[in-house]
């Protein structure tokens, strides 16, 4: 059966993406108009909350309101755009990559209930090459482009000569050691290998599946499952470094042994919500008819107990290292504890409260409103972890929510609609091919 992408959501998805550009330009607009006054204002206000906290390393010997202290200001006002662009970016190449890992994981169990919404989860994943390919691009662009050698923002100060220059008042011994891994070239390498992977086991994936609709081959079920644990294996991998790489290395004095898994599963629960709400748009038209309450309940299950997983990752790795209490550890929660209080602890309502609350209920599993509901509530939620994430780094204390972060935000959501639901439209959504596709369809929770 196969869905016909609807003239209205396309269009819809392309004016997200036009009003998305406006705003964004809106805001690129007033951003580069900040005067000096303002930056000033900023940092004294910055100094009265968090004794000018700095949350870059390169910052730490800055005498407050000095001129060198007022050009580091302006180098962060200056990383706001791309800051702002980076976090819907990061957020929904990572729901993609983590909804082909969901499916990866389904096949590789021999899983039978989730079969009949296997292809919502491939149409999802069909955002890797577009999101990869805007990322590969943002990276280089962050790494090169400049006359100097430099990218065109500094979103990741490890890339400043002089912490690495022995030579220089700036000289940083923690990041010159890191250096054999944290350069530009390998940096930019790593990137392009991450993501040429992932897009080469999404079209190996797509296309064995394929197949084996038309098939029906035991043979062609057992390469389909092959590959499938293959691309477990590289994501486990991929998925820690790319962590590692394009987001703790924006604070490359401070580390976690918890960091992978924490932004891994952020990203899954959104998959697991975006995976819900796209089956219920497509069961109500009538495009996916085998999907049932039991197949939703099942997947809102998924998205209960992952946002109690991350809560419990957000929890361990915040209590560990504000308990050990060493000033490079806390350091990067101190910053937003006090600088990002607004969106820092806020977080945990839409993430962890609201999900365990309005979810615990077997019977609210089943309902068809309330779920998208506290699907797209979860999905703001990781909005703001990530958020959380990239900017206390990048920006520092000149951060704020307006035209750039929602104009980002509502070009990377057209983007990402227009891309899934078009892959969706050319997929067969009842996988007969596959030999659970029965089980699938039939299946019913017994409770």
């Amino acid at each position: 059966m196969r869905y016909i992408f609807s003239s209205r959501l396309k269009l819809t998805s392309i004016v997200l993406i036009i009003i998305g550009l406006i705003s964004f330009g809106i805001g690129y607009y007033q951003n580069s108009h900040v005067d000096h006054d303002r930056v000033v204002t900023i940092l004294e206000h910055n100094e009265e909350i968090a004794h000018a906290q700095p949350m870059n390393s390169i910052y730490k010997n800055d005498v407050p309101l000095s001129k060198e202290h007022i050009e580091h200001a302006e180098i962060q006002i200056h990383n706001r755009p791309w800051a702002a662009f980076m976090v819907p970016l990061m957020l929904f190449f990572g729901i993609a990559a983590t909804s082909l890992f969901f499916s990866a994981v389904q096949h590789a169990g021999n899983a039978g209930w989730s079969i009949v919404v296997i292809r919502v989860m491939e149409g999802i994943a069909s955002f890797i090459p577009v999101g990869g390919i805007m990322v590969v691009i943002f990276i280089i662009l962050s790494s090169y482009g400049c006359l100097n050698g430099g990218g065109l923002n500094h979103l990741y100060h490890w890339m400043d000569p002089s912490l690495t220059d022995p030579n220089s008042s700036h000289f940083d011994l923690l990041i010159k050691s890191k250096q054999p891994f944290l350069n530009r070239p390998f940096f930019v390498v790593r990137t392009v290998i991450y993501i040429i992977g992932s897009i080469f086991f999404l079209y190996k994936i797509k296309s064995l599946t394929r197949k084996l609709d038309e098939t029906k081959a035991i043979s062609d079920y057992n390469r389909v499952y092959n590959w499938n644990v293959g691309f477990i294996v590289f994501f486990a991998l991929a998925s820690a470094c790319w962590a590692w790489d394009w987001l703790m290395s924006i604070d490359p004095h401070w580390y976690s042994t918890l960091y992978m898994w924490y932004t891994m599963i952020s990203c899954l629960v959104s998959a697991v919500a975006v995976m819900l709400i796209i089956s219920i748009y497509l069961k109500k038209k009538g495009s996916l008819p085998d999907f049932n309450d039991n197949h939703m309940h099942d997947l809102t299950k998924f998205l209960f107990g992952f946002s109690l997983l991350w809560s419990y990752l957000w929890f361990a790795q915040f209590m560990l290292y504000w308990y050990a209490n060493i000033p490079e550890e806390t350091n990067y929660f101190f910053g937003r504890y006090k600088l990002y209080s607004q969106t820092y602890f806020t977080m945990l309502i839409p993430n962890l409260v609201l999900p365990f609350l309005v979810l615990v209920s077997s019977k609210i599993k089943r309902n068809y409103t309330i779920v998208p509901l506290m699907a797209c509530v979860v999905i703001f939620g990781h909005y703001m972890d990530f958020f959380n994430i990239i900017m206390p780094g990048t920006v520092g204390a000149f951060w704020g929510f307006g035209f750039l972060e929602i104009g980002a935000f509502l070009f990377m959501l057209g983007i990402f609609i227009f891309t899934v639901m078009t892959s969706i439209s050319k997929l067969n959504l009842q996988a007969k091919g596959n030999p659970y596709y029965h089980e699938s369809k039939t299946f019913e929770y017994p409770f």
